[in-house]
């Protein structure tokens, strides 16, 4: 049962995504504010953070960061429509998804289910550890390290670095990796992706302007590489 902490402050709204995805088969705290929602984290353990993006005093934005600061919690943070440059603020912050509100249970349930689920295990066929240059990718620990020291990357990141590294120099448009590494299967907002490579670079690139691994080739798409 999928547990999930939900930080959201329109009772009404709250109410009624709770129940949904409770009947839904998760399980769910619910708070109405950022700082209760901090407080509920070492408590519940939730698998996942839904965190309303606009919060009285302390904002979505600001959970998430703080939760960034520790943990690769994942989070999907829900908003209004029009909060688009919120919106970018939020991906930049190190949230792995968004939901635009008013949103239908079934489709916040299916958002959840795609984040949670388990990434490749490395049962492909593919060497269970990689090596490229300074970078280490281990696809059954699931563990990536740069010059010996551990990376931390959020569960988008790490996504999208399996993803890529799995065909180097292919190169894939934003909306080949929204379906392939977020699951989304409609026409899609590719500012996930380009907030998810931004982050990533700053993990992975000695020179994120000047990127080795992850590289942009302009009006087509991303690609992992030249090795």
């Amino acid at each position: 049962m999928p547990r999930v902490l939900l930080v959201e402050d329109d009772p009404f709204v709250r109410e009624g995504v709770q129940l949904g995805l409770r009947r839904r088969g998760h399980d769910v705290r619910a708070a109405g504010t950022g700082e209760d929602g901090l407080a509920a984290l070492a408590e519940f353990r939730p698998d996942l953070l839904l965190l309303d993006l606009m919060l009285p005093g302390m904002t979505g934005v600001e959970v998430c960061r703080q939760v960034r600061a520790h943990s690769q919690l994942p989070i999907i943070m829900l908003t209004a429509r029009g909060d688009d440059f919120d919106v970018v603020i939020g991906l930049e912050a190190g949230a792995d998804d968004y939901i635009v509100k008013p949103a239908r249970t079934e489709v916040i349930d299916a958002r959840i289910r795609a984040v949670l689920r388990r990434m490749d295990d490395g049962s492909t066929g593919r060497p269970a550890i990689e090596v490229y240059g300074d970078l280490t990718i281990d696809r059954v620990g699931l563990t990536v390290s740069k010059a010996g020291r551990p990376l931390t990357l959020a569960p988008s990141e790490l996504r999208l670095l399996l993803h890529l590294s799995a065909a180097p120099e292919q190169v894939f448009s934003r909306q080949q990796l929204l379906e392939n590494v977020w699951e989304h299967t409609f026409h899609a907002d590719g500012r996930l992706v380009d907030a998810c490579v931004a982050r990533l670079r700053g993990k992975v690139e000695d020179e994120v302007g000047n990127p080795r691994y992850v590289q942009t080739l302009r009006g087509f798409g991303y690609r992992f590489g030249p090795l």
